[in-house]
């Protein structure tokens, strides 16, 4: 059974700040709660390393959309199930909303019994929260990949 999350978040920086630190995945593990390490292999693909309740797990996962300032657009390629999208809204000059929208299939009883006591979606509120303390305290963004991937016929129905 997929799980469907949705939460959003203000931060006190212009969109183009926002939007170019999201795009920094190596920088997640600092405030990504369980996500050990994200390596870079192409402009659209990257590898994760997770540690989730002493369960480990390595995979895959491809960006299927992405649009400056807009949005980025994600599945996994192999290993856990899940796709989402992250959607940014310019509030301001200063103020920007992150939404995020996850779907994710639990594998095994662990992850289902966290699934049903709501963890996955505190996970995602706290890791948006982590996310508003990291850009707001830097104030500036690591760096920023602005390349535009648009939605493939392939890239099935996913998160939007």
């Amino acid at each position: 059974m997929t799980t469907n999350v949705l939460h959003s978040i203000d931060v006190a920086v212009p969109v183009s700040t926002a939007y170019n630190q999201w795009t920094q995945f190596e920088s997640f593990p600092r405030f990504m709660s369980g996500v050990e390490r994200i390596d870079q292999v192409t402009p659209t693909r990257t590898h994760w390393v997770t540690k989730i309740a002493g369960v480990e797990r390595e995979f895959d996962a491809e960006i299927t959309e992405q649009h400056p300032d807009e949005r980025v657009a994600w599945k996994t390629e192999n290993g856990t199930h899940q796709s989402g999208v992250v959607t940014f809204h310019r509030l301001d000059e200063t103020n920007t909303r992150v939404t995020l929208q996850l779907d994710h299939d639990p594998e095994g009883l662990t992850e289902k019994a966290g699934d049903a006591l709501g963890l996955v979606q505190s996970r995602v509120k706290g890791d948006l929260a982590n996310f508003k303390e990291f850009i707001e305290s830097r104030g500036r963004e690591e760096g920023g990949w602005r390349g535009d991937v648009g939605r493939s016929p392939q890239a099935g129905e996913s998160a939007t």
